[in-house]
């Protein structure tokens, strides 16, 4: 809630109509109760969490562990313009091999979830100002 606080009270994100909170399965931000709370703090926030099996974060994280693999290990720098240099060698071979990623969401697949995301924030705004104060 820390980050989310910062963020969330400085411009444009304080007035804007919603800001949605891209999160992980985590521990600390799983479930109805972590989008809840999030909700509860700032209103226009709007918590989204990925899939635990998504792809496209399933490709992030494999072109990070190839880093890893190829790159940075084993961590025998001498300083970090040898790390850079070694970085850029990569980026620039990987970028020669690698293939365009096809995406599969339209502009009216998104549109349609903009309006579930609206359905359900309106739902939600209806539930919290149903409850009795405690």
């Amino acid at each position: 809630m820390n980050l989310a606080t910062q963020v969330m009270s400085i411009e444009p994100y304080a007035s804007a109509k919603r800001v949605f909170w891209t999160v992980d399965n985590g521990s600390s931000h799983r479930g109805k109760k972590a989008a809840d709370r999030l909700a509860a703090a700032f209103p226009n926030a709007v918590m989204v969490h990925t899939p635990v099996h998504a792809s496209w974060l399933t490709q992030v994280e494999i072109y990070f562990s190839v880093v890893q693999r190829k790159v940075v290990s084993p961590n025998d720098f001498t300083d970090l313009a040898q790390v850079a240099d070694r970085l850029r060698a990569f980026e620039d071979r990987y970028n020669a091999t690698a293939q365009p990623f096809q995406w599969k969401l339209t502009t009216s697949d998104l549109e349609d979830l903009l309006a579930r995301l609206d359905r359900c924030t309106a739902d939600h705004q209806e539930e919290s100002s149903a409850e009795p104060a405690t």
